[in-house]
Formats: C-alpha cells, sequence, structure tokens
C-alpha cells in the first residue's frame, strides 16, 4: 500500500501535536485592539477566515513560537514534513484551500476556484486567478500543477503505475499517490494555461484536499537546464534524462542550512509572506517579510518571527514580551495557571483539538490478540471518566470522554449522531466485576502482565497508566508503565507492548483512519484485521456521497467497539495564549496551529 498524505493520520510524540476529522468553531475572533489602525479586527461568522476588510501592511514585528528548527522550503520530503516546518512554509503559498478551524475545507478565491464538473466519472476543473503569480513575476499556472502531478506520479524506471513496490523518483511524502488516482496527469490546452482538470480513474472521497499548493515549474526547468515548456513536454513524455535532473533539484535542491536564507531566485513564494534576507539565525528564530508582489489582500503587519522556544518557556517569553503569540506543545493544569497570573496583558483560549489520545491492543501476540474477552477485562476497568475528570477537565472544562474515532465530541450533530448508533456505553464507567468476569472467561492468570508503551518522557501519560493501573490490578492485570524514548522508532512497529498509548492527530479528512483500522494499513501497528471494517472503508473511501459516508462510518465505529480494536480517551485539550495588545489571533482545532491566520495580525499603533 502506497504512503497516502492526505490519507494517513500521524502519531503524536508526547502529548502534544506533530502531525483525522472536524465541525464547530471552538472559539471566536478577538475584539479589536484598542487604537488599531491598520487592520480591522472583525468577528468570524464560521470556521473559515474572518473578513477584516481593507488591510493596509503597517510596520512593526509580531512574534511566535516554534519549537523546532526550519527545515527548508519544500515541506513535501521526509526530511521536512513537520508541523514546525509547515508553519512557517504555509505562510509563504497559498492554494486552492486552506482548513477552517474545525477542520472545514475553507476555499481561497483568491488565488483560484474549482469544482467538480462530473462525479462519475469524477472530473475536477481547476481555475487560477488571472493574478495569481510567483514573487518573481512568473504566472502560476498549469506548468506548476504538471510538476506536482509528476512529484506524485513517475517512477525511478520511468512509469506512472499503482504498483505499490515501485520506487518513486520524487522523494514526495505521498508517494505515488496522484498517478494511483489521476494516471493521466493533469489536462490543459497550454503550459501557460490557467485552467485544468484531473480525471479520476477511481473516486477519491478527499478529492477536494488532493490539490492544492505547487512549487515552482520555472526554477526547477531552470536547474535542470531545459525550458518550462520543454519540462512541460518532459513529463508528459516521461524523458526520463530531464525527469531525473527535475527530480535531484526537487529532492535536494530546496533543502536549508540552517542560518542560511534561501535564495529568493530558487524559493519564489506565492503567499502573504517571504523571507527576509539575513533573517534567520539557527536555533533561535527565522522572520519572514510581508510579500510585496502578492495581488490580494496583504499581510497585515510587515513581520512575522517564528522564536525556536520550547512549551516550558514559552509562558516567560509571553509576559517578558519576547513572545507575542503562544501555542505551547501538550498544556497542563499548570499552563493555564500561569497563563491564567498575567491577567489581562494576556487573552488565551481553551478548547478541545483535532488530536485524540487512545489505547490500542496489539493483535500480533500477547495476551490480547487472540481474545475478546480479555480485551473486554481490560476495557471496563480502565478509567476513562476519572482520566478525563483529573487530567483534562482542569485545562478544558468542556471536555468529555471521547467515544468516537472519526468525528469528534465538539462536532455535536455528527458526534451524536454516530455514537448513538455504534455505541451503548458499556466502558463509560469502570465495572470492576464485569472486569473479573471476563478477566476469568479468558482464562488469565492472576497477575498478567500488561506492558503500556509510550514515547517517554510524558508526566500526563504517567499520570494515566497509574490511574489505569490503580484500578486494573485490581481486577488482576499487572499493569506496567513501559515507557521508552524511542517508542515510536521501536516498541511501536515493533510489536512490544500489549498496550499502545498515544494520539492521532489530523484535519478534514474524510479516509485517514482507513490507514490506521484496515487490514493492510500501514498505520495499523497492531495488526488488526476485521473483513467488515475493510470493506466499510472501500464502500466510504471510493464515493463521494456524504450519506454514504456518514453510513459507513457507523459501521466502521460499531465494528471497532464490538471488536475492540481499541479504547479511544479523550480529544487533546488546546491552549493558545496571546498579547493583548495584538488583534486576530484565532484558536483552531485543526493541524496548522495558532498560525493558521496569522497574515491577519496586527498590533494597536
Amino acid at each position: 500500500m502506497k504512503i497516502r498524505r492526505l490519507s494517513a493520520a500521524v502519531a503524536v510524540a508526547a502529548s502534544g501535536a506533530l502531525l483525522l476529522s472536524a465541525c464547530t468553531s471552538p472559539a471566536g475572533n478577538d475584539e479589536p485592539a484598542e487604537g488599531e489602525s491598520t487592520a480591522a479586527s472583525a468577528a468570524a461568522d464560521g470556521p473559515c477566515k474572518a473578513d477584516i476588510g481593507d488591510v493596509t501592511t503597517a510596520d512593526g514585528e509580531i512574534k511566535v513560537s516554534n519549537e523546532d528548527e526550519f527545515l527548508g522550503y519544500n515541506s513535501n520530503t521526509p526530511e521536512t514534513y513537520s508541523t514546525y516546518n509547515t508553519a512557517v512554509t504555509d505562510r509563504l503559498f497559498s492554494g486552492f484551500w486552506y482548513w477552517g478551524v474545525d477542520g472545514t475545507v475553507c476555499p481561497d478565491e483568491a488565488y483560484g476556484t474549482y469544482e467538480a464538473v462530473s462525479e462519475d466519472p469524477l472530473q475536477v476543473e481547476y481555475t487560477l486567478n488571472d493574478e495569481a503569480a510567483w514573487s518573481d513575476g512568473t504566472p502560476v499556472t498549469y506548468a506548476d500543477y504538471l510538476l506536482d502531478w509528476a512529484a506524485q506520479a513517475v517512477t525511478e524506471d520511468g512509469k506512472v503505475t499503482d504498483d505499490a513496490s515501485e520506487t518513486p523518483l520524487f522523494n514526495h511524502i505521498s508517494g505515488l499517490t496522484l498517478g494511483d488516482y489521476v494516471p493521466e496527469g493533469p489536462q490543459a490546452d497550454s503550459p501557460d494555461a490557467k485552467s485544468f482538470t484531473y480525471d479520476y480513474e477511481r473516486v477519491n472521497a478527499d478529492w477536494r484536499i488532493l490539490i492544492n499548493s505547487p512549487f515552482p515549474a520555472h526554477v526547477v526547468a531552470e536547474q535542470a537546464g531545459v525550458s518550462t515548456e520543454e519540462l512541460v513536454t518532459a513529463i508528459q513524455d516521461l524523458d526520463m534524462d530531464v525527469l531525473k535532473k527535475a527530480a535531484e533539484f526537487w529532492n535536494e535542491g530546496w533543502l536549508s542550512q540552517p542560518g542560511e536564507v534561501p535564495d529568493p531566485a530558487l524559493a519564489p513564494v506565492t503567499g502573504q509572506y517571504d523571507f527576509k534576507a539575513d533573517g534567520w539565525e539557527a536555533g533561535q528564530y527565522i522572520t519572514l517579510e510581508a510579500n510585496d508582489k502578492y495581488w490580494g489582500t496583504p499581510a497585515a503587519t510587515k513581520e512575522l518571527t517564528f522564536r525556536v522556544v520550547g512549551a516550558d518557556a514559552q509562558i516567560q517569553a509571553l509576559a517578558n514580551g519576547d513572545l507575542d503569540a503562544i501555542n505551547p506543545n501538550g498544556p497542563t493544569v499548570d499552563t493555564v495557571q500561569q497563563l491564567e497570573q498575567l491577567g489581562d496583558a494576556v487573552k488565551v483560549e481553551t478548547g478541545q483539538t483535532l488530536t485524540w489520545e487512545h489505547l490500542d491492543f496489539n493483535f500480533g501476540s500477547g495476551v490480547f490478540a487472540d481474545s475478546l474477552e480479555a480485551r473486554e477485562a481490560f476495557a471496563y476497568c480502565v478509567p476513562r471518566q476519572k482520566i478525563v475528570d483529573d487530567l483534562i477537565k482542569p485545562i478544558d472544562p468542556e471536555a468529555v470522554v471521547m467515544n468516537a474515532r472519526e468525528v469528534f465530541p465538539f462536532q455535536t450533530e455528527d458526534y451524536e449522531a454516530t455514537v448513538s448508533e455504534a455505541y451503548d456505553g458499556r466502558y463509560d464507567e469502570v465495572d470492576l466485576d464485569a472486569a473479573k468476569e471476563k478477566f476469568e472467561a479468558a482464562g488469565l492468570e492472576e497477575g498478567t502482565t500488561i506492558r503500556i508503551g509510550y514515547a517517554a518522557p510524558n508526566p500526563r501519560r504517567a499520570a494515566e497508566v497509574e490511574a489505569i493501573k490503580a484500578s486494573c490490578d485490581q481486577v488482576g492485570f499487572d499493569i506496567q508503565d513501559s515507557a521508552a524514548e524511542d517508542f515510536f522508532d521501536k516498541d511501536l512497529p515493533n510489536g512490544d507492548y500489549e498496550v499502545a498509548l498515544f494520539a492521532w492527530q489530523g484535519s478534514g479528512q474524510i479516509t485517514s483512519g482507513e490507514n490506521i483500522y484496515s487490514s493492510t494499513g500501514q498505520q495499523n501497528y497492531g495488526k488488526y484485521s476485521d473483513e467488515t471494517v475493510d470493506e466499510a472503508w472501500k464502500t466510504l473511501s471510493s464515493t463521494t456521497d456524504e450519506a454514504v459516508h456518514a453510513e459507513q462510518r457507523v459501521v466502521i465505529e460499531k465494528q471497532l467497539w464490538d471488536t475492540l480494536f481499541g479504547i479511544p480517551l479523550f480529544a487533546h485539550p488546546g491552549v493558545i495564549a496571546s498579547s493583548s495588545s495584538v488583534s486576530n489571533v484565532r484558536a483552531t482545532a485543526a493541524q496548522g496551529g495558532v498560525v493558521w491566520n496569522a497574515e491577519q495580525w496586527s498590533r494597536a499603533s
């Protein structure tokens, strides 16, 4: 099975974000800052970016936390693909859509529009804004999107195939995704066309988010020693003499050396921000500046600086004025209390995010592999409500025990409809009598060892395991905390655990769970296999019908509960805080983090 970036979730290390689905805004927008003059602050009436009216870029700098170093202009390689890198690069590129605060797919019509002109077979037409251009003045065109397709379609042997054994020519995290779904590539009248179509060989339920921001074909062409038109022809003809040179630059030419700002001739942008010359001090910060070549609404503030500050130091940095906005990874009760002590100097928002905590059983080996009764015994003794009450509600008072995997509690209507049909509530509260009955029925012996593995260090997860041990040891289990620093690299992929404790994070994808729960899913670490679940995913992912999606989601959720794939615990709480002098900082549950609308941030004059 090929790696599909947009249909795969990413395990969350520690208790916060690295890299599933959602639909109700967790937070509103800020009130206008007193004296604000450069950009109007407006209340958002939905999950997408607010209309803040006419904007004139104001001088000044706004500083935001980012917990790791910038890696490179091209975020689509395994070496650069992280939320910390895309926090920066997403400011540099425009696209047809972006994630709203609840995982809604929001259109960016200043960049272009797209629509399915046919659903059977699926054909999608894209139209770029006539003014959409790279910062060096080159128009964004079909050529850029043909290169984007090639980077996700062509093998090193010069083929377009759905054979997962083939090696991609380009080092793209999505593997051969587009070659699979759109084997002929996008079609247009000319290399400089502003309109083009994608003809899908088979339906992709997530087609709305499959195509977005490309990289500059004219730059890649020049580095390969050809014109843009010649590169287009080479892709269409699968001319490997040209494509190998193009792929070599695509793979390596945009990787950065710490502190060396990318050459603007090699790294033009289409977003509201660009790199600031000499604006990168390795390990400390990288500064972007407003892109004066951007054709739409400009950035509200001239400079946006990402400072590398760990979660444990962000609150003090905010208090000192070294940061203007923070989104600390893995917030705790102490996080909220410390922020409250700063009083009116900061604005604080808390709420649920699209990251969720869960316990997964090992079906490959161990006591839970072939025994539903053993899994039931464990499920009955896990104190889910206590975990939420003690560890999560002090951060987010609205937090609840999570009883689904593909929808979130704050997606109220969809969540309640799904849970009411898929789950009867049997594991909501600890039932030690039922747990002991199942323990005996499974033929387990007193003191049966259960290793709960997770990535260390993680105080919150250590507390979760402690609570589970206090309850489940009464049943006859011997719960062992098996935290390890290399859990994701070693224990999880090798199945060296009875229960894995971690989190998935995502956005608004429809099919992200297929990679986790289907028998052949690359992220099905516990080796779970169920024909009902497999068939439901096939049905769901091969249609654009939302009614079918909802129907099959219930089938999947019910079967995952009935067979006990694992136990969902809670949606992670999120905390953002910003200086009271900065307007339009707005919380989001999606993976983009606090900077998702940073081009709208402004400071009172």
